[in-house]
């Protein structure tokens, strides 16, 4: 947990990120903190083997990313923001969290979003979801759902939603285009991921055509998604520079399971 932020150079006072108040970062404010957690996460850290609390001071999405790399971490979880109230209904851009919009640009490794409260995580991952756009960047994304299903025993599902909103294209596609593109994002998916798989036979194709986040979340919705996972953006460009894609930010903000975001290849290429 990051404390806060200095208020000048050395200073032990810090501004509290979440409340805005200054508190003393002393041992006992320390203590006090990491007390806190255990009350909080007690029930959680008592079903792993490992579990080390760590408190910093710092800049959030900072000390984030340098604990990540120091630790050589291969999975990031954060919420999707700190808002108390329900924003999923909100139509405006930037609404996720700034801390979190920012871990999951710069981070080398997966970064997992939880918006709802999780029932099943990593327990019990029986259906995950791929969606795709089949950019450059969701070749890593694919590879995680692939090692992930794996891993679970998971059915895992490659979807695609063939964007035919007005404002995609200028105008409205024909049916038959509509068909032409479903057929041609199914080569795709059989071209790019299923051969990819190898022996494992544990999947679904679907290509659904709409809002691209709309069907995503209704397909997620339809097959009890335990996990959806995403590239973090779709243009082709520097992963460093890129910003949460609009499509990945309302899932995010909307979806009823955790959604990974994949930005990086670094931790996924291996796999």
């Amino acid at each position: 947990h990051v404390l806060g932020v200095p208020t000048r150079g050395f200073s032990p006072f810090v501004k509290d990120v979440r409340t805005g108040e200054t508190e003393h970062s002393d041992q006992d404010y320390i203590q006090w903190v990491k007390d806190e957690m255990e009350n909080t996460y007690g029930q959680l850290i008592d079903t792993v083997e490992k579990c080390d609390l760590e408190t910093i001071v710092g800049i959030p999405h900072t000390e984030i990313l340098r604990m990540a790399r120091e630790k050589d971490v291969d999975l990031i979880v954060m919420g999707a923001h700190t808002r108390q109230e329900d924003i999923g209904a909100t139509r405006y851009r930037s609404v996720a969290g700034r801390t979190m919009q920012k871990v999951a640009k710069a981070a080398r490794c997966p970064v997992l979003i939880i918006g709802r409260p999780c029932t099943t995580c990593f327990k019990l991952f029986s259906h995950i979801v791929f969606g795709t756009d089949f950019s450059k960047a969701a070749d890593s994304a694919f590879l995680f759902a692939y090692e992930a299903a794996k891993d679970a025993g998971a059915r895992l599902y490659l979807f695609h939603s063939c964007d035919i909103s007005p404002l995609n294209a200028g105008n409205i596609a024909g049916q038959v285009e509509i068909e032409e593109k479903i057929k041609e994002a199914r080569r795709k998916m059989e071209q790019k991921y299923v051969s990819k798989m190898g022996d494992f036979d544990n999947y679904e194709i679907e290509i659904w055509e709409g809002i691209p986040y709309v069907e995503i979340l209704k397909f997620a919705r339809e097959k009890q998604a335990d996990l959806i996972v995403m590239a973090h953006h779709a243009r082709e460009i520097d992963p460093n520079e890129a910003e949460l894609g609009s499509t990945m930010e309302q899932v995010v903000l909307r979806a009823a399971c955790p959604v990974a975001s994949v930005n990086h290849p670094d931790k996924v290429a291996g796999l």
